[in-house]
């Protein structure tokens, strides 16, 4: 045989054996289009009463809390991919803006679909028809009229879940850090009495940012029956959803396992033809246990002043 085939065959030979032995090389990391609620896991754990322990730092999701993918599935949006979205209660479809590169996304190219998505849920606040235009105008100048902008409190329900609770037989503690993403507030904390007290008359409140909150349990779920807010707040992180010094506002709190399921029902007979509960949301126990809250950032507001565009969050 000529030495220049049984160079050739040795040279395929070798080629098919390292073809074989040489290690697979892992795919790609594809990015997560996948936004169902987190599933729970483990055993659910009980205080000496009997009820449900939700003590723990809420935060085992990390940044999705508050953005991808999470926000969306938790606000009634179901991702099928970066470009492609359907509405969780009516089935329709969704198209975000097309994208011009297959570079993965990136934090804010994030935001900004994730933005686009939530604006595109079916399930929203029913005003009366004389408020519409406000709520357009409110929601047309966020950039302005949003409290959030000018480091004011999110207030209740926009805060949403809370980072950490503690419980205690007679009270629980709600602690909002102050965050960026979707809104950046001021920290937020509530003590929420479980003795059985009832509330005060809303005639005798001053409004304020949490309202008076007083809790009882229907079961394993905790419910926070709250009113006698100020009208300073937005109830939900778009929309320029505005209400009246008489909303009404009741959030149900149920743990399973590692888990945490929160809904908000919002009456405010002043300004909403009908009450309004929020998609339910599903935060996740941060699974060590020493995790504590760092430090929030103050929130300073000096960028305002030079937004030139309306943008939304």
């Amino acid at each position: 045989m000529p030495s220049l085939i049984r160079r050739a065959l040795a040279a395929g030979i070798a080629a098919c054996l390292c073809s074989v032995v040489a290690p697979a090389q892992a795919p790609p990391p594809q990015r997560r289009t996948d936004n169902a609620p987190p599933r729970p896991s483990g055993t659910t754990p009980r205080t000496a009463d009997g009820h449900p322990d939700l003590t723990g730092v809420w935060n085992g999701i990390g940044d999705n809390l508050n953005g991808v993918p999470n926000q969306m599935a938790n606000n009634g949006i179901s991702v099928d991919s970066p470009t492609s979205a359907h509405d969780i209660f009516s089935g329709a479809k969704i198209t975000t803006f097309p994208r011009n590169t297959n570079r993965p996304l990136n934090n804010e190219e994030d935001e900004r679909a994730a933005a686009l998505l939530r604006r595109s849920g079916a399930n929203r606040p029913i005003y009366k028809p004389e408020y519409w235009q406000m709520v357009r105008q409110l929601d047309a100048n966020a950039n302005d009229e949003d409290p959030t902008n000018n480091c004011m409190p999110a207030g209740i329900p926009r805060g949403g879940i809370p980072s950490y609770i503690g419980q205690e037989p007679n009270h629980v503690m709600f602690i909002y850090p102050g965050q960026g993403g979707l809104i950046a507030t001021q920290t937020m904390y509530r003590m929420i009495p479980l003795d059985g007290h009832k509330h005060t008359p809303l005639t005798d409140l001053d409004g304020t940012y949490t309202g008076e909150s007083i809790g009882h349990w229907e079961g394993d779920t905790l419910v926070v029956d709250s009113w006698g807010f100020n009208s300073s707040t937005w109830f939900d992180q778009i929309g320029g959803y505005f209400h009246s010094e008489d909303m009404h506002v009741i959030e149900r709190f149920h743990r399973d396992g590692n888990t945490l399921t929160w809904t908000a029902t919002v009456e405010d007979p002043q300004v909403l033809l009908e009450p309004w509960t929020t998609t339910p949301r599903v935060a996740v126990l941060n699974a060590n246990p020493n995790a504590t809250l760092p430090e929030s950032d103050p929130c300073s507001e000096r960028d305002l002043g030079h937004i030139v565009t309306k943008e939304h969050h």
